[in-house]
């Protein structure tokens, strides 16, 4: 087979598994898009300089934790979700190249997600123009735009930087043991509150740079933008080379032995070598009442 040939021939895999996985990239659209949704009415209820909540929590550090318990617990219902559950909900550039690196997803997929990502991210703002109309365009919202704060851009480059490692570290750390894993989704969601709380002051507390994209896209605000692009991909390497090695595992923040996952298939649990049976989801809790299984039923597949 010549050069020609193999390249075809890569062309049509990497086709016939953006159609298979299909469904998966638009879970990480639709995460990210929702997520920017909510982000942008948030920014609207607690930075607008007319709204209710403004004038009763002012623009300090209690408006942020308030901002930061919504965004927080809108994380954790996304990656609990079902469709959540099934893409892995990464919903951030970052969080894929650091799965990539580790060799946890592959590069086609990876792809597919950071294309899905930041669609996802500037259909979701798109959408919450419609629904908010001016309000959004208000230069105390700008469309919910992160952009460095008053220490500068080296500030927000570490701040970013930092957040990133913390976040892809605490991911990676969680994943390694069962008893650990189940919370992934909370750590996940408690670190974005405690984030926007006390670093959004340096950065706006992006992390992520399908996020940036989606609100500089309809702001029209670019200042410092390669700083979202770089520092929170960075950061999350760098967690994933020193944290991410030591153990193998899922590139989802939440693995379902009866979800399907297009990283691994349904043997996750045997391929980390944990050499026990897993448990069901806790979605599945009220088919398993009803309809009990084996626990030769719930032990995953050998065959991805």
């Amino acid at each position: 087979m010549n050069a020609t040939d193999r390249s075809s021939a890569a062309a049509r895999s990497a086709i016939a598994r953006w159609v298979a996985h299909g469904p998966e990239y638009l879970i990480e659209a639709w995460a990210l898009g929702t997520f920017m949704l909510v982000a942008c009415v948030v920014a609207v209820a607690f930075g607008h300089d007319a709204s209710p909540l403004r004038a009763v929590l002012g623009s300090g550090l209690p408006s942020r934790f308030a901002a930061g318990l919504v965004m927080g617990a809108t994380a954790v219902l996304l990656i609990t979700s079902p469709w959540g559950r099934r893409s892995g909900a990464h919903m951030n550039p970052a969080v894929t190249l650091a799965f990539l690196r580790l060799g946890r997803i592959d590069a086609v997929d990876a792809v597919g997600y950071v294309a899905a990502q930041c669609v996802g991210g500037i259909a979701g703002v798109a959408v919450a123009r419609l629904a908010c109309s001016t309000l959004l365009e208000a230069p105390s919202v700008r469309f919910a735009a992160t952009v460095p704060g008053p220490s500068g851009i080296a500030a927000a480059f570490c701040g970013e930087l930092v957040i990133a490692f913390l976040m892809m570290a605490v991911v990676l750390m969680s994943q390694r043991a069962p008893r650990t894993a189940s919370w992934t989704p909370w750590l996940a969601g408690s670190l974005v509150c405690i984030f926007i709380t006390f670093e959004s002051p340096l950065s706006g507390m992006s992390m992520n740079p399908a996020r940036t994209l989606a609100s500089a896209l309809h702001a029209d605000e670019w200042t410092g933008a390669w700083l979202y692009a770089v520092a929170p991909v960075l950061g999350m390497a760098l967690a994933a080379h020193g944290v991410g090695r030591a153990a193998s595992g899922c590139a989802k923040l939440m693995h379902c032995p009866r979800v399907r996952c297009i990283f691994c298939g349904e043997g996750c649990g045997e391929r980390r070598g944990e050499g026990r049976e897993l448990e069901p989801c806790a979605s599945d809790t009220a088919t398993n009442a009803v309809n009990p299984r084996t626990s030769s039923e719930l032990r995953p597949s050998a065959h991805p």
